[in-house]
């Protein structure tokens, strides 16, 4: 879902935050969603959602024609490599949707000509439900970026990662030097927490290992 601002408004944010939207409603309605802000802030008149059909809310957003009018309450969240001035070097463990505060990140990197060492993994159940996979390998022909692809159920050709996004996975990728790096994971809890795990047991320690997480309270 891309939206822009009415002329002479800028969209402030920083790669990795959220926003606050609301469609076909009342700003006042009490019907806002949050949803990860998937564009790049160097594009101040333009904001972009990558949105999985999960539930009513979300199952209606194909049905939004180009006129209509949305509401967007931001910036939220501090999840973002722009938080961690200090990095040298960025690691992104995306699952699923959880790609869309990735996304906004790398786009930004590579707009600002960022020449920092990256590594993307990014868990999927089948190849054609990888999100935005044509751009990603855009984004590594323009980053220092290495793209991982992990997936569940891969066809019988497959010759990349299979299964889950694993301590493993990690140790075959990341040469020792990417041990000192900061680390961003966004995709469901299960995935998260055990990606938290591995690289504890690979003595990332917790102040470098950024998660963010949407999920009941």
């Amino acid at each position: 879902l891309a939206l822009e601002a009415p002329p002479g408004v800028r969209l402030r944010f920083v790669p990795g935050q959220f926003a606050w939207l609301t469609l076909r409603a009342s700003p006042f309605a009490m019907r806002e969603h949050p949803f990860s802000i998937a564009s790049s802030p160097e594009q101040p008149q333009r904001i972009e959602f990558a949105i999985k059909e999960l539930g009513d809310f979300t199952a209606t957003i194909k049905d939004i024609r180009p006129g209509e009018i949305a509401w967007v309450d931001a910036p939220y969240g501090d999840f973002g490599i722009d938080r961690c001035p200090g990095a040298q070097a960025g690691v992104f463990v995306a699952g699923g949707i959880g790609i869309a505060p990735i996304l906004s990140m790398l786009r930004a990197l590579a707009e600002r000509g960022d020449r920092r060492p990256l590594w993307l993994f990014y868990g999927n159940r089948v190849l054609e439900r990888v999100a935005f996979r044509e751009e990603l390998d855009r984004l590594a022909q323009r980053l220092d970026l290495k793209v991982v692809h992990v997936l569940l159920e891969p066809p019988a050709d497959w010759s990349g990662e299979r299964g889950f996004v694993s301590q493993q996975v990690l140790e075959r990728h990341l040469p020792p030097r990417a041990l000192a790096a900061d680390f961003f994971l966004c995709g469901p809890t299960p995935m998260t927490r055990s990606v938290e795990r591995s690289l504890a047991a690979l003595g990332v320690p917790a102040r470098r290992v950024h998660s963010e997480i949407f999920d009941w309270v």
